[in-house]
């Protein structure tokens, strides 16, 4: 599938556009655009630009996830993770990060931030019934099915 995609900051050439790492990737690398460095403490949270805006085809969304890596070696997340980017937005792409860490974490322009994957949506149309089916899990949640 050929998606549209357009760099929003003329400076930007020097940032990779999303790629796949290897072969079997499901996800693309998405890259800071920043102009200068920036700490995010512990406990700290700040929104990052790619310098990259998307068109992506209707019924499909982009979602943005975190990088494994970064979370098992410096706690870093993505608290809105996945972040969803519809097919009508048009801005700039930004991430979310979060520093679950105990040590400061430094992003620098072009370091690989967050992961992308492009997938389908199914649009639903809701049918109001008074009573949903029976099932043998019935309302049990958070954690109902590992119980013994």
């Amino acid at each position: 599938m050929k998606v549209r995609i357009t760099r929003v900051h003329d400076n930007s050439r020097d940032i990779p556009l999303p790629s796949y790492a290897t072969s079997g990737s499901a996800g693309m690398d998405v890259r800071a655009d920043i102009d200068e460095d920036i700490t995010l403490q512990p406990g700290d949270f700040t929104l990052v630009p790619t310098g990259l805006a998307i068109e992506i085809p209707r019924g499909y969304e982009a979602q943005i996830r975190p990088r494994s890596g970064l979370a098992a070696r410096h706690g870093i997340i993505l608290p809105n993770a996945p972040g969803t980017i519809d097919s009508d937005y048009r801005g700039e792409i930004k991430v979310i990060l979060a520093n679950f860490g105990r040590e400061p974490f430094v992003i620098r322009r072009g370091d690989r931030i967050a992961q992308m994957v492009v997938a389908p949506v199914v649009t639903v149309e809701w049918e109001e019934v008074p009573q949903l089916q029976v099932t043998m899990r019935g309302d049990g949640g958070f954690g109902h099915s590992g119980r013994s």
